[in-house]
């Protein structure tokens, strides 16, 4: 191996982005079309999804979009083969979909408990199940997005912040039981930066100062798709201004800390 920029880009690679109409979504699937892949994104927006696909065309790549609940196993098969029928094997697969709603744990009932469990693990399942098969010999990267809440207590978002830790997990095993076809499986897990839905971050939340941007999480999923990360596997990158190394200390307005 040669390092230099060209190991950086995804030139004609094939990707799939769940969950890319908005936010960190979006942010990720251009931000793998500008370093040249070709990019399948879902999600429930139609509109939305259609915008991006419009603007993944202006960048000069193809897209293949599909409307769809990541949560149903046989849409999620269906698009996928569409993904490789129209751009080719699918070598980078984001797992970005998933959401929740704040409730004490008591006040969840059955059936919010279940979509909160398919919305943010069963999802990654039926994708990597699909689209690891179709992976070119050569291999992929697989790389599912958690969230700090997957590293420390989440009052009020019990069954979300599970979830995410059940996908950190699991993402640890499927290092090891894929790694025989050449394929990699990371996690990011963000905090701080600004979505949709959450309103303006306050400035002093993090060590680093200021919150992050959506393009931080896709510089992120870049590096552990591309040839960059060619020998990194199993492993989670910390998106998050430095966070989770705080805690719980926090910045205080003299520029000291406390917790």
């Amino acid at each position: 191996m040669t390092l230099d920029p060209s190991r950086v880009l995804l030139t004609d690679r094939v990707a799939i982005v769940t969950g890319a109409a908005a936010g960190l979504g979006r942010a990720i699937a251009l931000g793998l079309a500008r370093f040249g892949a070709d990019v399948g994104v879902c999600d429930r927006d139609a509109d939305a999804l259609s915008a991006l696909a419009r603007e993944l065309q202006r960048l000069g790549r193809q897209t293949v979009e599909g409307v769809l609940d990541v949560r149903e196993a046989a849409a999620v098969t269906e698009f996928v083969a569409r993904v490789e029928t129209g751009l080719g094997p699918p070598s980078v697969l984001v797992n970005n979909a998933g959401g929740g709603f704040r409730a004490a744990f008591l006040d969840v009932n059955e059936k919010g408990q279940d979509a909160l469990i398919r919305e943010n693990f069963t999802s990654v399942g039926h994708f990597v199940r699909a689209v690891v098969p179709r992976m070119p010999a050569s291999g992929g990267s697989i790389v599912n997005v958690t969230s700090i809440e997957a590293f420390r207590a989440a009052p009020g978002y019990a069954i979300y912040s599970a979830m995410k830790a059940a996908v950190e997990n699991l993402t640890k095993s499927l290092a090891l039981e894929l790694a025989d076809r050449n394929v990699r499986v990371n996690c990011i897990a963000p905090d701080m930066l600004p979505t949709p839905g959450i309103g303006d971050l306050p400035r002093d939340r993090t060590p680093l100062p200021g919150p992050g941007h959506p393009d931080d999480a896709a510089a992120a999923v870049l590096y552990l798709a591309s040839d960059l990360s060619r020998f990194v596997t199993g492993t989670t990158l910390h998106v998050d201004g430095g966070n989770h190394a705080a805690g719980g200390w926090k910045r205080t307005p003299d520029g000291n800390f406390e917790a």
